[in-house]
C-alpha cells in the first residue's frame, strides 16, 4: 500500500495542542506522512493566545512550492491563514499544484478569544479558499461570519437551514459543526451531494484544546484511503469517531493548566503501555 503524503498549511502551536502540531499528531495517526508550510508562528499555551506573527505570504507560497515541486501530496489541509495576503497566496499555489481533496478549517478565533485572522481577511478566505475545497469545517461562530449574520446559529434548527447557504459560497461540501451547542450529544451536519447529521455523545473534559484542527487534518488524512474517489462521507465518519475517542482518552494526558490538548495517539499509547507492561511480566517470570 502506498502510504499517503499529507500537507498541512497553518500556523504553529508551540504547546503542541493546535495547529501544524495537532495536524502533524493526527495525520501520523491515521498513518500518514506528514508536511507542513507555515503561515504564522504564535505564541500559545493551554491558557491562551499570547501573540502570533504572520509570515510574508511570498514565503508561504515559496514553501508549498517546495514541497508539491518534490513530492507527490495526496491531500492538503488549511489553517489559520492569518492574513488576506496568505489567503491569496495559498489560492495561487493550490491553482498552480494541487490536484488533491483540499480540507479548509477556518480558523478565526482561538479558544481563548484571541482573534486568528484579520477582518480584512474574511472575504479573501470566504472568496478565494472556500471554493477551492472539498469540505469546509466551520463551527458556529465561524459560520456566522462567513455569512454576515448579526448572532451565532443558535439551535439544531437553524443549523439545518444555514447549511446550504455555506454550500452555495462554493465549496464541495460543508461540515457544520454544532459543538458550541448545549445537550448531551453534539450533531454535526455534513452537506454536499447529499445532507447527512453525524451524533456524538458530548465528552465531558477541558481538554479539547486542537479539536478543530484534529477533526479537519483527520478528515485531510482519511480522504487519499477511501479508494479512487475520495469518500467524504465516509472519511467524515471516521475522523469523527477518531476524535471522540480522542476527547474519552483526553484526561489521560498532563499537559498544561488551561484547555488541554487530546489524545492523538491513545490507540498506539496504551497498547504500546501493554505491550511494555507483558514484557516486563514475562522477564520476572524467567
Amino acid at each position: 500500500m502506498v502510504i499517503p503524503n499529507v500537507l498541512s498549511i497553518a500556523g504553529t502551536d508551540p504547546s503542541g495542542g493546535a495547529g501544524i502540531q495537532a495536524d502533524l499528531k493526527a495525520f501520523s495517526a491515521h498513518r500518514t506522512f506528514g508536511m507542513s508550510a507555515i503561515t504564522a508562528v504564535v505564541a500559545q499555551n493551554t491558557r491562551g493566545v499570547r501573540s502570533f506573527v504572520s509570515l510574508d505570504a511570498a514565503f508561504v507560497y515559496d514553501q508549498i512550492a517546495a514541497v508539491f515541486e518534490d513530492i507527490r501530496v495526496d491531500a492538503v489541509k488549511i489553517g489559520m491563514v492569518a492574513n488576506s495576503e496568505i489567503a491569496l497566496a495559498i489560492a495561487k499555489a493550490l491553482d498552480r499544484y494541487a490536484s488533491c481533496p483540499v480540507v479548509l478549517d477556518p480558523v478565526m478565533v482561538a479558544k481563548s478569544g484571541h482573534h486568528l485572522l484579520d477582518e480584512s481577511a474574511v472575504a479573501a478566505l470566504r472568496d478565494e479558499l472556500i471554493p477551492r475545497s472539498t469540505v469546509v469545517t466551520p463551527n458556529l461562530p465561524e459560520a456566522r461570519v462567513l455569512l454576515g449574520l448579526e448572532r451565532d446559529i443558535d439551535s439544531l434548527e437553524e443549523m439545518r437551514e444555514r447549511v446550504a447557504a455555506l454550500r452555495a459560497l462554493g465549496p464541495q461540501w460543508v461540515l457544520l459543526k454544532g459543538g458550541h451547542l448545549t445537550g448531551e450529544t453534539s450533531l454535526d451536519i455534513l452537506h454536499g451531494e447529499r445532507t447527512l447529521e453525524f451524533a456524538a455523545p458530548r465528552v465531558t473534559t477541558t481538554n479539547t484544546h486542537g479539536t478543530g484542527c484534529t477533526l479537519s487534518a483527520s478528515i485531510a488524512a482519511l480522504l487519499p484511503q477511501t479508494g479512487g474517489t475520495p469518500d467524504v462521507v465516509r472519511s467524515v465518519q471516521s475522523a469523527k469517531d477518531y476524535l471522540t475517542e480522542a476527547l474519552r482518552h483526553a484526561d489521560e494526558l498532563t499537559v498544561g493548566g488551561g484547555h488541554g490538548p487530546v489524545h492523538h495517539f491513545y490507540a498506539m499509547w496504551n497498547a504500546s503501555t501493554q505491550i511494555a507492561a507483558s514484557h516486563v511480566s514475562v522477564g520476572a517470570a524467567s
